[in-house]
């Protein structure tokens, strides 16, 4: 058997999952990696996955499997460099374990990730946020829970992921209203609610069972709802309001674009950085940083404090009437 094989083996059973603790998230996304690139390089080799080497994974292998992504698959820059960074994650900790393979794996460990062009993030505005939640038919079943459910997540900006995973003890609505969460990379946090969010969820779980258990936007079934069932019904609200709200023609909107329009909410409030990203959950300060840059009046008010160069200071003074008469013949 080669080295790959147990490696492998020992890299998601030792490694990721009995040291690390990494969310099913993370091994799922490693474990796809892996998948395509053991594909890839089966192709390449003309060998079985079971049969390849440490030794035939080697950089100029490496440098084609992350172009076939980009070229054949289609895949995005951010894709490829994930990838990239489960490969690295593999043969650090074979570095370790196979000394023999020494260079090659630095050769692989060498190879960078590609940089790539940051577009501005989209986000709603408040005419754009009232026009998509009108469009939640709140005389059906179906309808208050999709209007909860959008509300609660332009107000709290919880990860679709986080939305999915609320049950009804997760919320508390007496005194200091807030919901919490077991979020992003395992940390537990608690956002507030305003009072117009509790009413609407007061009214939402005054229909729910009350078994603490339950999620707290259920399907019809009583099951969790799933990722796709959210984004398939917010592409559809957002086609609806578009037709009353022009701005919204052309916007994709997105669950994380709800999430987006909580943190540029915040900035305009002039809540500071540092509050936002605990309020979002960022690891570091500076994820919220894109939110500056994407905050085009918060940069017109800046504009608005400067003085251009050359200009005289004090205060301006009207000319004198007789000499503004003659300039404006």
């Amino acid at each position: 058997m080669s080295a790959l094989a147990p490696t492998l083996q020992a890299f998601f059973t030792d490694r990721l999952i009995r040291q690390r603790h990494a969310s099913a998230h993370t091994v799922a996304a490693y474990r796809d990696t892996w998948r395509l690139l053991l594909g890839y390089a089966a192709t390449r080799t003309g060998r079985p996955p079971s049969r390849l080497d440490l030794a035939d994974l080697d950089a100029p292998l490496i440098a084609g499997f992350l172009d076939h992504l980009e070229r054949e698959r289609g895949n995005s820059v951010r894709t490829r460099n994930a990838r990239l960074a489960a490969i690295h994650s593999l043969f650090r900790f074979a570095a370790h374990a196979h000394p023999e393979h020494a260079a090659s794996i630095a050769r692989v460990l060498a190879i960078p990730p590609k940089r790539f062009d940051r577009a501005l993030i989209s986000y709603l505005t408040e005419p754009e946020v009232d026009a998509l939640l009108a469009r939640c038919d709140k005389a059906t079943w179906t309808g208050r829970r999709d209007h909860a459910l959008l509300l609660l997540a332009v107000q709290t900006g919880l990860r679709i992921s986080e939305l999915t995973g609320l049950t009804r003890a997760d919320v508390h609505l007496g005194t200091g209203p807030h919901v919490a969460c077991h979020g992003k990379g395992r940390k537990d946090r608690i956002t507030p609610l305003t009072s117009g969010t509790v009413t609407i969820l007061r009214d939402w779980l005054g229909e729910q069972s009350a078994d603490p258990s339950t999620p707290l936007f259920p399907t019809r079934r009583g099951t969790t709802l799933s990722r796709d069932a959210i984004e398939h019904r917010l592409a559809r609200y957002t086609a609806q309001a578009a037709n009353r709200c022009p701005s919204l023609h052309g916007k994709t909107i997105t669950a994380h674009v709800l999430r987006h329009t909580t943190a540029m909410r915040l900035l305009h409030a002039g809540v500071d950085t540092s509050v936002i990203a605990l309020w979002l959950g960022h690891v570091s300060v500076e994820t919220t940083q894109i939110y500056l840059h994407a905050d085009l009046e918060l940069k017109e008010k800046a504009l608005a404090r400067t003085r251009p160069p050359n200009g005289r200071t004090g205060r301006y003074q009207p000319p004198d009437n007789l000499l503004a008469w003659l300039e404006g013949l």
